[in-house]
């Protein structure tokens, strides 16, 4: 056994997806809420913006890790039809989770890229525990307001991805249908 087969591989890039806009039908328990039509509209969207950069986005093995909620699954499918061959998971732990969850699920994956569909705190949260201070603004847009729809691109530290202000915040997309 060499040297980097006893070494875990972690992911360089991490993609943070906020679900689409949803409805809130009544008597519909919160994970069975589905996407208003706006919300089709913008995942739609993220997943031509995505697509549009996937070579720019995607590097190695890649795969996208899906909350259960229907909201996430409905954001994931609308996405994913620009995104052909992107193997995906659905992962219920992603719904209601704390930051440490998140991290937790990406680190176990052995892709290169990991693009998290998920849910507000947890997903704005992560960004700002992960992404070091940027001098664009990116992370202030981020505090300010994580739309739904809102994709975080940020660059994993190769020496500890997981630490507070060790990712370089790539990018932060707000595509709208």
């Amino acid at each position: 056994m060499s040297m980097a087969e006893c070494i875990p591989k972690v992911p360089s890039r991490l993609l943070l997806l906020r679900h689409a806009k949803s409805d809130y039908p009544l008597g519909i328990p919160d994970h069975d809420r589905p996407l208003n039509e706006r919300g089709q509209r913008d995942a739609r969207a993220a997943g031509r913006w995505i697509a549009e950069h996937r070579d720019e986005l995607f590097s190695g093995e890649a795969i996208a890790i899906v909350s259960s909620a229907l909201r996430a699954q409905q954001t994931w499918g609308l996405v994913e039809e620009q995104l052909p061959g992107l193997p995906s998971m659905t992962e219920p732990r992603l719904y209601e989770s704390a930051c440490s969850t998140l991290m937790s699920i990406a680190d176990s994956s052995d892709a290169d890229t990991v693009l998290i569909v998920a849910h507000n705190p947890t997903i704005e949260e992560t960004a700002l525990f992960l992404a070091a201070p940027d001098g664009r603004g990116l992370t202030e847009r981020i505090r300010s307001k994580y739309p739904t729809c809102g994709l975080v691109v940020l660059d994993l530290s190769p020496v500890d991805p997981w630490a507070g202000g060790s990712a370089d915040l790539a990018a932060f997309e707000v595509p709208r249908g």
